[in-house]
């Protein structure tokens, strides 16, 4: 019965607390949370509430504890530095330490190391610490994507056509971006459909999990502002419909790469998950970015199709064994919905932006899984917070009925709430076949 550390609060980490419980080695689960996440506590022996940068409480709660592992979720303690924190005390982690989660942290480190060491899939870009140079470089790119170099909870990227129109607008931002103290990765616009490849990684083996698909706009036909995720679906072949073979093997050697460069570059082996947003064009595959940590939405649409015991998948991670090990998925597809406040991701003087302190009620989910998010429980009941309240995933043979399972369970839900409909339906995926044929064509 191993004492394991989950540290984070999100949808996310009650995706990874339920999958630590169910491991037939029967641990005990001890969670660190910002705040509280009822579906966390119901299934830890005992939590503790804290800041992620508060890493001597982090610590001592560790030892207290007798920890023997710890699975960070959340890319806030990493960028803290909570790995090199553990490891001080000896205490090993699935997350790599703060100069390994620069591969998320800061844009121009990935850009620059993709380039260094000639891996496919870059962009041309540039990094820009001051506005000198800027519009020249603007000027000779088609489309531009703006990325301020940090931590910006997806929801930083400013790309040409969706946040901005032109150039002149581009060059706006620009200064904006520059006048805070942030430095810029200016990149060219892809034009193809992206897909999310999340793997796990011992520092020279990666193995990938099934493909996702996240759906970052706030309404219904991808409209509207761009947010931590609304939802997101996967399919029974792990894959994605506008995808061919190569696409998903190009990803997964870019990966590969990464983590191999990521040791030569820093000296130390990358544990944890990899999380490579790619985009499929007519040249190929192409990197958008990196997250050093399961995605949230997409840990909920593949944690509960895993097999193999999440823990000891862990161990192999931990000792740089995970080719000593076969991790197996099921064949299903999954469907996640959140439920958001009404007003989530609109302007604070919305008639809906009160929505985010309401109480809520939540029935019978029927077959969906549940995740809770940022809800805040009290006495008579759980409160919205600004964020994301719940996500709601259905499992099933095929997507029809993986989304039937979601759709119901997100009904479930009672109160001043919303949700995509969109997501995983047949006309959402046939527009992106589409797409891709018409791209692959010309």
């Amino acid at each position: 019965m191993p004492n394991i550390l989950l540290i984070g609060n999100g949808a996310r980490e009650h995706a990874l607390a339920e999958a630590i419980t169910r491991s037939p080695q029967k641990p005990q689960l001890f969670s660190f949370m910002k705040s509280n996440n009822p579906g966390i506590a119901s299934l830890s022996v005992k939590t503790m509430p804290g800041s992620y940068s508060d890493l001597e409480a982090i610590t001592e709660f560790t030892k207290q504890n007798k920890i023997e592992l710890a699975v960070i979720g959340p890319e806030d303690p990493l960028n803290n530095g909570v790995v090199d924190a553990l490891v001080k005390i000896n205490i090993p982690s699935v997350g790599p330490t703060k100069s390994l989660a620069m591969l998320e942290t800061s844009k121009s480190f990935t850009r620059n190391l993709v380039s260094k060491y000639n891996i496919p899939g870059n962009p041309r870009f540039k990094v820009f610490t001051t506005i000198n140079g800027v519009e020249r470089f603007l000027n000779e790119l088609e489309g531009i994507v703006l990325k301020p170099d940090g931590l910006t909870g997806g929801k930083g990227v400013q790309v040409q056509g969706d946040h901005f129109e032109t150039k002149k607008d581009a060059l706006k931002l620009c200064e904006q971006i520059l006048a805070g103290d942030s430095s810029l990765v200016i990149e060219e616009k892809f034009d193809g459909e992206e897909f999310s490849l999340q793997c796990m990684c011992d520092g020279k083996n990666v193995v990938a999990t099934p493909l996702v698909q996240d759906h970052k706009r706030r309404f219904d036909g991808d409209k509207g502002p761009n947010t931590g995720g609304m939802g997101s679906y996967s399919l029974p072949d792990h894959s994605m419909p506008f995808l061919k073979p190569k696409d998903l093997q190009d990803g997964l050697e870019i990966t590969r790469q990464v983590a191999a460069a990521l040791w030569k570059e820093t000296g130390s082996p990358y544990k944890g998950v990899m999380y490579g947003g790619f985009i499929a064009t007519k040249d190929g595959v192409k990197l958008l970015e990196y997250n050093a940590r399961f995605g949230d939405p997409e840990a909920m649409n593949i944690l509960p199709l895993l097999k193999t015991d999440f823990v000891e998948v862990c161990r192999h991670i931990i000792a740089g064994t995970l080719d000593k090990i076969k991790i197996e998925f099921e064949h299903k597809a999954t469907v996640c919905k959140y439920v958001v406040p009404k007003g989530y991701g609109l302007p604070a003087d919305h008639p809906d932006a009160a929505s985010s302190k309401a109480r809520i009620e939540v029935g019978d989910v029927g077959k969906a899984r549940l995740y809770y998010s940022s809800v805040d429980k009290k006495e008579d009941g759980l409160y919205l917070s600004s964020s994301r309240a719940i996500g709601i995933v259905g499992i099933a043979d095929n997507l029809t009925e993986a989304r039937k399972i979601a759709e119901e369970g997100v009904k479930a839900v009672k109160g001043p709430v919303a949700y995509r409909a969109d997501i995983g339906t047949d006309a959402l995926i046939q527009k992106r076949i589409d797409h891709m044929t018409k791209i692959r064509k010309n």
